[in-house]
């Protein structure tokens, strides 16, 4: 069991060992966790906050948001503070949570991205049902849905670490606890234990990835049928969603649907998907949505009046 281990801490390499490296990358990723957090709380509410953004594409756009903003802040304000330090250790039981919670939301957010789509898929493909189908109870469901999907997803990997005996050494060549880096530590052969590894993250990645561009194809193939205003409106919309689904699935799959084995680059590609990602969906989600820009500056004006 994970109490009898020897090893009660673990320390990280980090990103870089150069002193001047690791001040400027504490500034970059200071002003990425800022924007990151201004951009999805100001999104969330906007959604909560403006009447016209009442419908479940946005109810599932502002929960996005919120878990981008918590998922931040499971990786970011540890890598920006053990930047100052030479030596960067986090305890046995702060690296389970750490590996629960980072499982946990990048579980919810499979989920979530899954059922934006199906959002869209009714929206454009099937309208005249759309508020039947995509109802309030329903979304609320659907939320519930991947709420339990993450918390199921996020036991069985931090169980199956958790469980390992872990003898020395104990220095993890990365920024954060992860399950290819502490498989490699455990004194013990993770030969099948790596397979579930990927079975539960790489092989689900690997298949939501191809379902969710199938249902995007099968969507802008259906967008034939509708008026170029609605074509237009629907392609700006689902552009910006499979955006968010490459800068998300690309680097996972690159990460966990592989035999595990530890690579230099993956610690870059895990900075992409827990620190830039959260950045840029605000960005994809507003820039391209005159509607969401236009009930960001009606909020904003209400903010300045009152």
């Amino acid at each position: 069991m994970g109490q009898s281990n020897n090893v009660t801490e673990f320390i990280f390499v980090g990103l870089t060992q150069d002193p001047a490296g690791q001040k400027a990358l504490f500034v970059l990723f200071s002003l990425i966790y800022i924007v990151t957090m201004l951009g999805n709380l100001l999104i969330a509410v906007t959604v909560i906050a403006s009447p016209s953004l009442d419908s479940p594409m946005y109810f599932f756009l502002a929960c996005l948001s919120l878990l981008d903003a918590f998922y931040c802040n499971t990786i970011s304000p540890n890598l920006i503070i053990d930047l100052l330090y030479n030596k960067k250790t986090i305890s046995f039981k702060a690296c389970m949570v750490q590996l629960f919670v980072e499982h946990l939301f990048g579980g919810v957010e499979v989920f979530l991205l899954v059922f934006m789509a199906y959002d869209r898929y009714v929206a454009i493909c099937k309208p005249l049902h759309y508020l039947t189908m995509m109802n309030r109870q329903v979304c609320n469901l659907l939320l519930l849905v991947a709420g339990v999907g993450g918390i199921t997803h996020s036991l069985i990997q931090v169980l199956s670490v958790y469980r390992l005996p872990f003898c020395g050494p104990n220095v993890i060549d990365h920024f954060m606890c992860d399950m290819n880096p502490l498989l490699g530590l455990a004194c013990t052969d993770t030969y099948f234990l790596g397979i579930t590894v990927i079975a539960n993250g790489g092989v689900i990645c690997v298949g939501i990835f191809t379902f969710l561009l199938v249902s995007y194809g099968i969507i802008l193939n259906s967008l034939q049928t509708h008026s170029q205003e609605g074509r237009r409106k629907a392609l700006s919309t689902c552009s910006s969603h499979i955006m968010a689904v490459f800068c998300f699935f690309a680097p996972c799959i690159f990460i966990y649907a592989r035999p595990v084995s530890n690579f230099p680059i993956d610690k870059y590609m895990a900075v992409f998907y827990t620190v830039v990602s959260p950045m840029l969906n605000p960005l994809i989600y507003t820039l391209r949505n005159s509607e969401m820009k236009n009930s960001i500056k009606k909020v904003w004006c209400k903010t300045q009046t009152t």
